[in-house]
């Protein structure tokens, strides 16, 4: 006989969306809210990965885009392009970072049998990006580490890279 908590170690719920025509899943406790795109800020001389910033109830959050992120081209906006905002945690402190997707698809319980462990290739990311991969009758979906892909150190080590190359192309 299983108890609750068994239960609910055996069961799993997974953010599913898609980008470039591929579907990612991501688990939901660090999901604070998805929104509809509202247009965003530009930052100039920003990363390319870095769409722009939103104001989310008086907090100016950065909105990255994942599809740049992984490598690919930028995220064409359509009506069904939203933000999903996350949260990060750096050390001691939680940081609010939106990222966008082509689309949202569902929050799918998966049980525990469905997912396995991280490949090592294969998957077209960088396998620190994939946590698991979730099985399915049509083959798998990968699951995003977002602490990861999102990792402020990397992001802010990336920004200074460019803010260094845009110094040293001007000053050539």
């Amino acid at each position: 006989m299983v108890d609750s908590t068994q239960a609910q170690e055996l069961v799993r719920q997974y953010l599913m969306f898609n980008l470039g025509g591929e579907t990612y899943g991501v688990g939901i406790h660090a999901i604070r809210e998805i929104i509809e795109y509202p247009g965003v800020t530009s930052i100039p001389l920003a990363p390319a990965f870095l769409h722009g910033v939103i104001n989310l109830r008086g907090a100016v959050v950065p909105v990255l885009d994942l599809s740049v992120r992984f490598g690919r081209e930028p995220t064409v906006i359509n009506r069904r392009t939203c933000i999903v905002v996350v949260e990060v945690a750096q050390g001691e402190s939680l940081h609010m970072l939106g990222v966008l997707v082509d689309a949202v698809s569902e929050v799918r319980e998966v049980e525990a049998s469905e997912v396995e462990g991280r490949p090592q290739f294969g998957t077209g990311l960088r396998s620190d990006f994939v946590t698991a991969m979730l099985r399915r009758e049509q083959g798998f979906i990968p699951i995003l580490d977002i602490a990861a892909v999102l990792s402020l150190g990397e992001l802010e080590s990336l920004i200074e890279a460019g803010a260094q190359a845009g110094v040293g192309a001007v000053a050539g």
